[in-house]
């Protein structure tokens, strides 16, 4: 059985969760009889099951690159403001 990330497992829901685990527990038990068959159908269930949690993961990058971008902006608008301000005491001076 494949396991998915500690990242894609921190943001399944509980009853997400709950099912993970339950069908690792099916498909580690079928693992162990050898029923490799039935071993990938539950793993392709564990894969469609993820699929929400890999969007949120990637909706969650989405948005620090777009805190990223705006933290950036902020950052470049207040330098251009300093420099302004200093060069308007330079001139008064």
């Amino acid at each position: 059985m494949r396991h998915c990330s500690v990242q894609v497992r921190g943001l399944l829901t509980r009853d997400e969760l709950d099912r993970y685990n339950a069908l690792i527990a099916v498909g580690h038990f079928l693992e162990t009889e050898k029923r490799y068959d039935h071993v990938a159908v539950v793993q392709k269930e564990i894969d469609i099951l993820i699929l929400p949690a890999i969007e949120r993961l990637k909706e969650k990058g989405r948005q620090r690159d777009r805190d990223t971008e705006e933290y950036l902006a902020r950052k470049a608008q207040m330098q251009a403001e300093l420099e302004a301000a200093l060069r308007d005491d330079e001139d008064e001076e």
